[in-house]
């Protein structure tokens, strides 16, 4: 489980194997994690598989390489980290599960005051996992959905989360990895259980 508040940011330093394996340079303060152990990388919940130097190395998925952005990422990417919640954790973001739902483009970036307003697409399917001023991950980063729309969101992204995150780098028609808030998917699939 995660918050989606970014603390670290690492750099995409290649794929091996084909693209079956991703390497990503991280920063010291995430030395002690051990192999097998999680880690979300730009939102993908990813285990350790090696450590080296520096760097991390992670298998990749089928289904990771076909619902998330990690399968054309750019040499020496940043790349938003974020280790798992512990029982002490605070939870400053919302619960997220670290498995992407599916891609989506940026439309439209906006300056505004300090921030900036971000648009993004997303497919129909995920449409009745969205409220307005609900809860939306972007890249791993957690975000209040500002304006709703049916085939696209706008979140606010304030001084601190560009500081903190890639999300300062995007740029139109990039993509971005997203997660519905999980809640709302549970609550979703509950409702229509009870309708048949």
């Amino acid at each position: 489980m995660f918050t989606g508040i970014i603390h670290h940011l690492g750099r995409f330093r290649g794929y091996r194997r084909g693209k079956q394996e991703i390497a990503i340079d991280v920063p010291s303060g995430l030395s002690r994690l051990e192999i097998g152990e999680s880690i979300a990388v730009n939102g993908a919940c990813l285990s350790v598989i090696k450590k080296e130097k520096g760097s991390f190395f992670f298998s990749l998925s089928q289904e990771t390489l076909q619902k998330t952005t990690l399968g054309a990422l750019r040499p020496g990417e940043r790349l938003n980290l974020e280790l798992p919640l512990t029982l002490s954790s605070l939870l400053s973001g919302h619960l997220l599960t670290g498995h992407v739902d599916s891609r989506c483009k940026v439309l439209k970036i906006m300056s505004k005051d300090k921030g900036k307003r971000l648009t993004v697409s997303y497919p129909p399917e995920l449409q009745p996992y969205f409220i307005p001023q609900g809860s939306v991950a972007l890249n791993g980063v957690s975000l209040t959905i500002a304006d709703l729309g049916p085939s696209s969101l706008e979140v606010e992204l304030i001084p601190v989360t560009l500081e903190k995150s890639n999300l300062k780098d995007l740029k139109r028609g990039d993509s971005v990895n997203i997660e519905c808030d999980m809640i709302g998917k549970y609550v979703y699939n509950w409702v229509s259980k009870e309708k048949l």
